[in-house]
């Protein structure tokens, strides 16, 4: 049948079972929202207030659907306005399509209005991107891009049409059933061989301070059982990135809790003293691994990751076996061997009542608090959201997360602003589950406009905003290592969050004492609708255990003289 190029682009994308697209519209990409009109009963569109908010909100949608995200954005400062949600994206490894459209094709490469060479800006923080210059390789390019987007280690692929080609006309020709189901058939990047799958069970069998560094390849790959089945046939305890927070139950007897540079004193003591590393799609992080020197020095280290670009990049390790994390532990665990607890595991859980000693003693309002209150209410049927400083670290610590793709947040990046746009895409994916987004008031302000998408669409989404007037990770640093010379991190010029929430018709409290809290949420989770619950807590509440930069992830600090 003869289409045009924006009929194309909703065509392929509904044959690639898209359902929602989020964004932006503008004067290139006008074409194609013409089109979207014309098919809103099959395609939903979600208006967001920035290119960025869009972006993010396409992420979370990805991140907790497992579907991958979509969103458009025009050209010029639309689509430069993706970028930083791209990158996202990128470095946690997320399926995500991003279409920009561009100048007409005459146009392109002359300083244009409102052109930009956006796969040039992006090359670097995409698996893949195009620039489309001919109507009758459109569809077949979508395709190409959603494979590419979806295999092997997931990442966001962009492609920019200019506008010329939205409207040129060429002959589209739907999928079949059988190509349909071989353009769905993931390809195979399992490299590893039953020689690797034995070595590797000989390692773990073998060892006698076996420990499992869970990343969050465990869960894009759906693995959950598997490691489960692992850690628990062999008795191995399970530290946890914070990509991986969700992989394993954080109350399962033998999951350590997060490792690195907030990590607990049971997995960085736990790491640094066993025998053998099991990494399991996991990349070895600077957060992770703080000094490359120190970090598992007496260990072993045995790494399963599917993208063979991570193997001896920032960890030498002793093996490896390369391959979707799901398919090798499939083909591994029959082969490791049963092991009853040993002194090893009495040790692990010792550590594991080792906390700071500003934890078993709470002020009025304290995050751990907020935590627990939240997770008692909407245990199973949660998913939550951050942006990123010490509200996000808090959570980590504290959220007790029971379920798989119930934690969304910013790992690789560190998006400040990340956490609202997630939400969003969150609370669209998954209409019957609880979204609650906890912020700093650092970070909120950052992307606070995308309260009007929240307010419009009636998302019934919890913001908790963790306010303690300063710019809090920063200011701790501050606090530790620079003589208390707080430079810029003071926050006390507004805006009044609850007033802001009411501009947009979302409903806004202030607490301050946890009773006060607790009736604020369940209220909120009990209207059904969108709010605002503004949090004061100390400037100078401090995220602990804490490893200096640079030191060994043993080297803990632990308490802070006030």
């Amino acid at each position: 049948m003869q289409l045009n190029g924006s009929q194309i682009v909703i065509e392929t994308l509904i044959e690639q079972g898209v359902d929602t697209i989020f964004g932006y519209p503008g004067g290139a990409i006008l074409n194609i929202y013409d089109e979207l009109y014309k098919n809103s009963a099959r395609i939903r569109h979600v208006l967001t207030a920035h290119e960025q908010g869009a972006s993010h909100a396409a992420d979370g949608y990805a991140r907790s659907t497992g579907k991958t995200g979509v969103v458009f954005a025009t050209s010029g400062p639309g689509a430069t306005n993706l970028v930083t949600g791209i990158a996202t994206a990128y470095m946690d490894s997320v399926p995500l399509i991003a279409i920009t459209c561009n100048v007409g094709t005459p146009l392109l490469g002359k300083d244009s209005f409102q052109e930009v060479d956006i796969a040039g800006v992006t090359m670097p923080i995409t698996k893949h991107n195009f620039i489309v210059r001919d109507v009758n390789r459109l569809a077949d390019i979508i395709r190409q891009a959603f494979r590419i987007a979806n295999s092997g280690r997931p990442g966001p692929v962009l492609i920019d049409i200019p506008k010329d080609i939205t409207a040129a006309v060429a002959e589209f020709t739907p999928l079949s059933e059988s190509e349909k189901k071989e353009l769905f058939t993931k390809d195979n990047y399992n490299k590893f061989s039953s020689d690797d799958i034995k070595a590797a069970a000989e390692l773990i069998n073998s060892a006698q301070r076996p420990v499992i560094y869970c990343g969050g390849g465990v869960s894009i790959s759906g693995a959950e059982k598997e490691l489960l089945e692992l850690a628990e046939k062999a008795n191995i305890p399970v530290a946890v990135s914070l990509m991986g927070k969700t992989a394993i139950a954080s109350t399962h007897p033998l999951c350590t809790g997060m490792i690195g540079m907030h990590g607990t004193k049971a997995s960085n003591t736990a790491v640094s003293q066993s025998d053998l590393l099991i990494a399991i799609g996991a990349r070895f992080s600077d957060r992770v691994i703080s000094n490359p020197k120190t970090f598992a020095k007496n260990s072993k280290v045995l790494h399963i990751d599917i993208d063979p670009a991570e193997i001896n990049k920032n960890i030498q390790t002793y093996a490896s076996v390369i391959g979707d994390v799901k398919a090798v532990l499939k083909e591994l665990n029959p082969l490791v061997n049963e092991r009853k607890a040993t002194e090893w595991n009495d040790k692990v859980n010792e550590w594991k009542k080792n906390v700071p000693p500003m934890y078993t003693a709470l002020e009025d309002l304290h995050p751990k608090a907020i935590c627990e209150y939240v997770h008692s209410k909407i245990d199973g049927n949660e998913i939550v959201t951050t942006e990123v400083g010490q509200h996000q670290m808090w959570i980590a610590q504290f959220y007790p997360f029971t379920t798989p793709r119930s934690f969304l947040t910013s790992g690789g990046l560190g998006t400040m602003g990340y956490g609202t746009g997630a939400a969003i895409g969150a609370q669209v994916g998954n209409p019957t589950k609880h979204v609650v987004h906890f912020a700093g008031d650092g970070s909120f302000r950052m992307n606070c406009n995308e309260l009007a998408t929240i307010g419009h669409y009636q998302l019934p989404i919890i913001i908790i905003i963790l306010d303690n007037g300063v710019l809090g990770m920063v200011r701790q640093w501050q606090n530790l290592f620079y003589e208390k010379r707080f430079s810029q991190t003071t926050l006390d010029f507004g805006p009044d969050f609850v007033k802001l929430a009411e501009a947009y018709g979302i409903s806004g409290i202030r607490v301050s004492k946890e009773a006060d809290f607790k009736a604020a949420f369940d209220k909120a989770l009990e209207s059904g609708k969108p709010a605002i619950i503004d949090c004061a807590i100390p400037k100078d509440e401090m995220v602990l255990p804490m490893v200096p930069g640079g030191k060994s992830i043993d080297n803990l600090i632990m308490e802070v003289e006030s």
